[in-house]
């Protein structure tokens, strides 16, 4: 079951995201498989420079390996342009403030867009654009169900919404680069966190549309700081440059139950089966 990494360039992976990794490597590894990395880069507005490669560095420094070049979404925009010229989409002109309270006066559930925009005329259309509105594009996907198996979580659904695949800033959106890039690298696989569960039914969707293979997903469990919040760097979280590389590796070894002081040492005893489904609290 070939795997992948794909961080974004936008802070330096804390020891929660560094434990993603070391499962997604495991994942792929004791299947014998091949593991690649990913530079997700594409929000050009919170990309740091140099943090790419530093994440790289931290990977290693825990013992990862991975196969073949390191792929870097910003050098791949065409892919993106070709998949979206397949999909049935229309303009969006709306702002999230918008959308709220347009879901809001549907009383219909948050975050999930209410079709504003679906049924305009090329009138209003021209209208909001001139009144200095860009608009982003969506898909059109009918409030489709999505039912799908997760490794780790079991059934799942979700209902799909009409979501946003190239924002009003131009830039390609992550659902549609990251399911036209696993599909390129043939990713049999996605091991990721808990959080982006949210997002799966909307890959999946663009995967079927798309004609795509679909991949296995398997979503593990979070590393929650002492108040029992997600570790992010607002929140201060915790990286290798406060915990050194062997002792991180440790604590992510006894947190997911298994025995062995480096990655390949993981790697013998390694049972997905057996990988805890709660949150770990991170007391160092």
């Amino acid at each position: 079951m070939k795997g992948r990494f794909a961080p974004s360039p936008t802070g330096v992976l804390h020891l929660g995201n560094l434990r993603t990794a070391l499962l997604a490597w495991l994942f792929a590894r004791s299947a014998g498989s091949a593991f690649v990395v990913r530079v997700e880069d594409l929000d050009a507005g919170r990309v740091r420079p140099g943090l790419a490669q530093e994440q790289l560095d931290d990977l290693a420094a825990i013992g990862l390996d991975w196969d073949g070049p390191v792929w870097v979404q910003s050098e791949r925009t065409a892919h993106y342009e070709g998949a979206l010229a397949s999909l049935p989409v229309y303009e969006c002109f709306c702002t999230r403030a918008e959308i709220r309270e347009s879901a809001s006066a549907a009383h219909g559930p948050v975050g999930v867009y209410p079709g504003t925009c679906l049924g305009l005329s090329d009138a209003e259309r021209e209208e909001r654009r001139a009144a200095g509105r860009v608009p982003a594009l969506r898909v059109r996907a009918d409030a489709t169900v999505v039912h799908f198996e997760d490794r780790l979580l079991g059934p799942q659904e979700g209902v799909v919404d009409d979501f946003v695949v190239r924002r009003n800033d131009g830039a390609f959106a992550y659902n549609l680069a990251v399911v036209v890039d696993d599909a390129a690298q043939g990713i049999e696989e996605v091991v990721r966190g808990a959080d982006l569960a949210d997002s799966t039914p909307r890959q999946i969707w663009l995967a079927r549309t798309l004609g795509y293979p679909e991949p296995a997903y398997a979503h593990v469990p979070l590393v929650l700081n002492a108040e029992g919040r997600r570790l992010a760097k607002r929140d201060g979280d915790v990286t290798l440059r406060e915990v050194e590389a062997a002792e991180a590796v440790q604590w992510m070894a006894g947190s997911l139950g298994l025995s062995g002081r480096t990655a390949a040492e993981l790697l013998a005893g390694f049972d997905p089966r057996r990988i805890p489904r709660e949150p770990t609290i991170w007391n160092g």
